[in-house]
C-alpha cells in the first residue's frame, strides 16, 4: 500500500488481493481505489480507510510554506498556508514574519530583504517563536529553507542557479533570492 499523504482523487495502490472493502475516506472509480480525503491510508483487516488529517496551528520548529505578501526594509511578511505538510483550510491562513536577522545564518548585517524575497514568492521556513499577537517569527537560516517558487517579471517560473540567485528561463535575466536547496540534493 502507498505510504505518506494521499490527496483527494489520487489512486491508492494496494498490494493485497482481493480488493479491500472500502471504508471512510476512500471510493472506487474506473476500477481504481482512490482517496477522497487528505490523509494516510490505513488497512484494518479487510477494510481500507483514510482518516481526516486535522490541520493545526504552527508551533516552534514547525516547517511552514507561505507566500510573501509584504516587504519592508527590515522584514518580509508571509501568509502561511501549509503547516508541517498539512494544508490549512482556505481563509484560515496564519501570518509569519521573516526578520532581516533571520534570513540567513552568516553575514546577517549584510542582508537586504529586497535581495532575498519578492512579493508572491513561495517560501519554506521554520517557526522559531510564536512572535507577537499578530504573527509568528519565521527563519530561513538553513540551506533547505528559503524561496522554493518564484515568478519572473516575464511571468515564467524561475529556476534556482545558486543559493542566492534565480534565473528566468524565458529572458535569461538573473534575480537575487534566498533560495532553498532542492530536496534530494
Amino acid at each position: 500500500m502507498a505510504s505518506g499523504f494521499m490527496l483527494p482523487g489520487q489512486p491508492i495502490v494496494s498490494a493485497r488481493r482481493p480488493e479491500p472493502l472500502l471504508g471512510a475516506g476512500v471510493y472506487s472509480r474506473d476500477g481504481q481505489v482512490r482517496a477522497s480525503l487528505i490523509g494516510v491510508p490505513l488497512q484494518e483487516g479487510a477494510t481500507l480507510t483514510i482518516s481526516r488529517v486535522r490541520p493545526r496551528p504552527p508551533g516552534p520548529n514547525s516547517v511552514v510554506l507561505g507566500a510573501i505578501t509584504r516587504l519592508t526594509p527590515t522584514q518580509a511578511v508571509l501568509s502561511i498556508t501549509v503547516v508541517d505538510g498539512v494544508p490549512l483550510p482556505v481563509g484560515e491562513e496564519f501570518t509569519g514574519v521573516i526578520r532581516v536577522q533571520d534570513v540567513r545564518a552568516t553575514e546577517k548585517d549584510k542582508v537586504k530583504i529586497g535581495d532575498c524575497f519578492r512579493g508572491g514568492d513561495v517560501v519554506k521556513g521554520l517557526v522559531i517563536s510564536l512572535g507577537d499577537a499578530r504573527s509568528y517569527y519565521i527563519t530561513t537560516a538553513r540551506n533547505d529553507l528559503g524561496v522554493i517558487f518564484a515568478t519572473s517579471e516575464a511571468g515564467a517560473t524561475m529556476e534556482p542557479v545558486s543559493w542566492q540567485e534565480m534565473r528566468c528561463p524565458k529572458t535569461g535575466k538573473v534575480e537575487k533570492r534566498k533560495c532553498a536547496k532542492p530536496e534530494g540534493l
